[in-house]
């Protein structure tokens, strides 16, 4: 290797280097905001006895997990341990639905009114904002370092940005015009989320190992 080669070389890993503390910082930022934001949310849903709040708490519950598994793996962390963790976030969001179904459909039976909850507004406006722009970064970091795990965790971030904003919209209708029943339906929202993601996890496997054994039966 001749002395430019071995200056670019120096040169691509110093810059693989950088990118990775951009996306461990933009995965360490996510991590705390959604830490901040379970303990915000609780707050906020106990106050207003809110299903769709109670449920973006719980989301960003989960999500706190799969900003771990991600740093796990800009760390080089091995993928036995990646694929245990992304199963056990799997077995949340399956959890999540189960919860979120039934609760929002006990609320639309009996007619219950959640209370408004100026806590949620901010907090869910402030998060939509934050989460776009996280996802952002993520993508551009993802594609700059060819890391296809960034790439999907960019991903669910925006969804997460999305999600906020369905949340908002349930509880804006339910203060501004006594929607009661905007709030559970925003729950839902999060039930269709959370059954998409379980389904992400868990079916590649599945499918794999129907794949691996039919070639086994084959003759």
């Amino acid at each position: 290797m001749d002395g430019n080669s071995e200056i670019l070389a120096v040169s691509a890993a110093g810059r693989r280097r950088m990118l990775l503390r951009r996306g461990r910082l933009l995965e360490g930022i996510t991590l705390g905001w959604n830490v901040v934001g379970v303990v915000v949310l609780a707050i906020a849903a106990i106050g207003a006895r809110s299903v769709a709040l109670a449920g973006f708490g719980l989301d960003s519950l989960i999500e706190i997990g799969a900003s771990v598994v991600v740093l796990w793996e800009l760390s080089g962390a091995g993928e036995a341990r990646q694929r245990r963790a992304l199963r056990l976030i799997g077995g949340a969001f399956l959890a999540l639905a189960v919860y979120l179904t039934a609760q929002s459909a006990i609320v639309l039976v009996t007619g219950y009114h959640p209370g408004p909850s100026t806590l949620g507004i901010v907090w869910t406006t402030v998060t939509a904002a934050a989460m776009f722009a996280l996802a952002a970064g993520k993508a551009r970091m993802g594609q700059a370092l060819g890391n296809q795990v960034l790439i999907t965790e960019g991903r669910v971030t925006l969804v997460d940005g999305i999600l906020a904003v369905a949340v908002l919209a349930g509880l804006a209708l339910n203060a501004a015009a006594g929607l009661w029943w905007a709030d559970p339906l925003a729950a839902l929202v999060i039930v269709f989320y959370a059954l998409r993601e379980a389904r992400e996890i868990f079916l590649p496997g599945l499918l794999a190992s129907r794949a691996a054994a039919k070639a086994a039966e084959a003759p």
